[in-house]
């Protein structure tokens, strides 16, 4: 980030033109369309509402952050296990209060918002070092692979041409086809599912053209008729926990970012501002019923290959994306996607989602000869997953007449911060370029959603 920008590196899109400005923002958009879509449909929220809030987060966040950094918000898929749990089949009725304990995991943003403002990023950042947020991130991939089994059994063969493709584009892929896989898995398995029979078009043949992306029954607010504080209370401890793996997954993208386009955004607008702007996209986009908001390494790819660095290219992919959101019918062909397409795509993801975590652990050099990061790691997984396959599949217990149940991350996430705290021996990391304490301390990386390929690095 110290060294002199590129020569070919554009900062003012204006130079270009409007019409290639538009189509620098098309293609941001595409970038990200093919993982933002797919959570609502692994989940039961609305297609529409995603993508309204997915582009009125993305402008509330550059709005906070000074317009200078050029990212993206779209959904994220860590909080998809929390929806699992809430709502394991998608249930209307279920999903507002699922949707409200994303929200109060949005209320985490904005505490670390304000501690990193406060007492630096440093100090903060002891308490969700990688031997807590790795397995963290193992587990939540884990406990989702058996819905990707479930989905995929419905036709194999259709899920195993979605994983082929992902796995061709992204290994031998070049250019754009490289970053967006997961579009061209959903677009090739999808062209096969119609082929074979499996898709049912009756309700896109049904919706209109024009139509409102958000429905009053399906946001948070509807809750007020008729409230389950123990469903409540349930589902914000269950899913609160997530947020400490998507904290860390931002921190990891803003710094891919700034080493993308040769700015320090840790430094300005500084991490505590870009937390705010992810932190209330997230609680806003839940309360109308949409997933959780995350910067999205997608479009740093896009970036990368296009050199194009203007953020206003990534406010016009936003406004693209709320003009969709008003299509009822473009909605409709999305939510007729079949089980299996879900089931294919779902099984990279998931299994992915699991790999970041190990990766995690491994880049920051864990050291797992000591036995104190040993018993952290594995209360975490075990309690994670164990409970999670048990057959209650939570623990459930009564508080004043309220029946809380926790899920196996919840348990373990919590687990492994407290285990971390207490025990002594702790590993200490440096972190967003400020010096280690110690000359052999590691430096603290972020191996997730927002790091590049290098073949994409070197495009």
């Amino acid at each position: 980030m110290g060294a002199e920008d590129s020569p070919d590196a554009i900062y003012d899109a204006t130079t270009l033109g409007k019409p290639k400005m538009i189509v620098f923002g098309l293609q941001h958009m595409f970038a990200m369309f093919g993982a933002t879509i797919l959570v609502p449909v692994l989940t039961g929220l609305s297609v529409s509402a995603t993508l309204l809030f997915a582009g009125l987060g993305t402008l509330l966040f550059h709005f906070l952050s000074k317009g200078k950094v050029p990212a993206f918000l779209g959904s994220s898929f860590a909080f998809i296990a929390g929806y699992a749990a809430i709502a394991p089949n998608g249930e209307a009725e279920l999903l507002p209060y699922a949707c409200l304990g994303v929200a109060c995991a949005g209320l985490l943003y904005l505490v670390l918002s304000a501690l990193f403002r406060g007492f630096g990023a440093l100090r903060v950042m002891k308490f969700f070092p990688p031997v807590v947020t790795g397995p963290i991130v193992i587990s939540i991939g884990l406990i989702l692979s058996s819905s990707a089994i479930a989905n995929a059994s419905t036709n194999w063969l259709v899920a195993v041409v979605a994983i082929a493709v992902i796995i061709v584009a992204n290994i031998w892929g070049r250019g754009m086809v490289k970053i967006i896989p997961i579009l061209l898995g959903v677009l090739l398995s999808y062209l096969l599912a119609v082929a074979l029979g499996e898709v049912d078009f009756s309700g896109v043949a049904a919706a209109p053209w024009v139509g409102l992306p958000v429905a009053f029954e399906n946001t948070v607010f509807a809750l007020s008729s008729n409230f389950d504080a123990g469903l409540a209370i349930t589902a914000v401890i269950t899913i609160m926990p997530l947020a400490l793996a998507t904290m860390i997954e931002h921190i990891g993208d803003i710094s891919a970012i700034s080493s993308t386009v040769n700015r320090n955004f840790i430094a300005e607008p500084g991490l505590h501002r870009t937390l705010l702007g992810d932190g209330l996209a997230t609680i806003l986009a839940s309360l109308f019923g949409a997933p959780a908001n995350t910067t999205y390494g997608e479009n740093t790819g896009v970036l990368a290959l296009t050199k194009v660095f203007d953020p206003r290219v990534i406010r016009i992919a936003a406004v693209f994306a709320i003009c969709f959101s008003f299509c009822p019918k473009f909605a409709a062909v999305i939510e007729a996607m079949p089980a299996c397409v879900i089931g294919g795509v779902s099984l990279v993801l998931y299994g992915m989602i699991s790999a970041v975590g190990v990766r995690n652990l491994v880049e920051n050099k864990v050291d797992f000869m000591k036995s104190r990061n040993v018993l952290v790691a594995a209360l975490i997984l075990v309690l994670s997953i164990g409970i999670a396959y048990s057959t209650a599949g939570a623990i459930v217990f009564a508080v004043g007449g309220i029946t809380i149940s926790l899920s196996g991350l919840a348990v373990g996430s919590l687990a492994g911060i407290v285990l971390n705290a207490v025990l002594p021996g702790k590993d200490e990391y440096s972190f967003g370029g400020e010096a280690p304490e110690r000359a052999d301390e590691p430096e603290m990386r972020f191996p997730l959603e927002g790091e590049l390929p290098k073949e994409v690095k070197e495009a």
